[in-house]
């Protein structure tokens, strides 16, 4: 079983990461609409990451912020993958693929940690189940 401050860290880097992501894409969306949503999804993930924070907090732990490679390789992907297709499907393709990633990262720590603390297992749920609906909600614009 994984120590608590590690499943909390994963969980925060998931957020991180898809943060960045929609930090980098959104300047790339011209949909008011589709904007709106990234901009939504951002605001979720903050809300998650401000219970991961506390909780690492109670363990006297601090969150681990991104390796910079990893925000480089993030920000040169959406570079590389939207230099000449800027559509709605290609950049909510893109962004189910990432969501995908972080829900399988999450689903694997759940399983492989079932006697972890309640309140880490109900992030890690609401982790997953936010991003699990972001999916459904960017397939619109597939």
């Amino acid at each position: 079983m994984d120590k608590p401050e590690y499943i909390l860290n994963e969980i925060n880097k998931g957020i991180k990461m898809g943060m960045d992501s929609i930090s980098n894409i959104s300047e790339k969306v011209q949909d008011e609409r589709f904007k709106q949503d990234l901009k939504y999804q951002y605001d979720q993930y903050n809300n998650i990451l401000n219970k991961v924070n506390d909780a690492l907090s109670s363990y006297g732990d601090f969150p681990k912020e991104l390796n910079p490679a990893q925000k480089a390789m993030g920000w040169m992907t959406i570079e590389w993958s939207t230099l000449d297709d800027k559509s709605n499907s290609k950049i909510s393709e893109m962004m189910i693929q990432g969501t995908n990633m972080g829900i399988i990262k999450g689903v694997k720590l759940l399983n492989n940690n079932p006697d972890t603390d309640k309140n880490i297992k109900n992030i890690l749920t609401e982790f997953i189940q936010f991003q699990e609906s972001t999916v459904e909600q960017l397939k619109k614009y597939l």
